[in-house]
């Protein structure tokens, strides 16, 4: 009795394992249909990629290919720095607070003398002597 039991568990793993040998070549194909679809998109992808025009590639109705050809030069200008002008004398270069002929107007209205030190007083009526507190 135990030789036929041990054959009943064998047929049985063996008939398990063909049952999950048949669902694994079910998988495996299904893998191979995902990944063929894959492979191919990438192929397509590829073609498509390759079929694509360039931006500046204008070729089509009543246009003249040769005519004018513009193959990527520098399309990006640099930014260029404020020109400073003034808004006194119009000249570039420097602002109106450093202009020359504004300020050579502004002081050149006052008189300048020199006087030698000692000679010119400057607070003729002098401190108060008193103190008085204030109410």
């Amino acid at each position: 009795m135990n030789e036929i039991e041990i054959l009943n568990v064998s047929s049985k793993l063996s008939n398990d394992f063909m049952e999950e040998n048949e669902k694994l070549k079910i998988d495996i194909e299904a893998l191979k249909k995902t990944f063929s679809k894959f492979s191919n998109s990438s192929d397509k992808l590829d073609k498509l990629l390759g079929l694509q025009r360039c931006v500046f590639d204008k070729a089509g109705l009543s246009y003249e290919e040769m005519k004018n050809v513009k193959h990527f030069q520098n399309f990006f200008i640099k930014k260029s720095e404020p020109k400073i002008s003034c808004n006194y004398c119009g000249k570039l270069g420097h602002v109106s607070t450093s202009c020359i002929y504004r300020n050579n107007r502004y002081y050149g209205k006052t008189k300048k003398i020199w006087v030698p030190k000692g000679t010119f007083v400057t607070n003729t009526q002098g401190p108060k002597f008193i103190w008085v507190p204030k109410v």
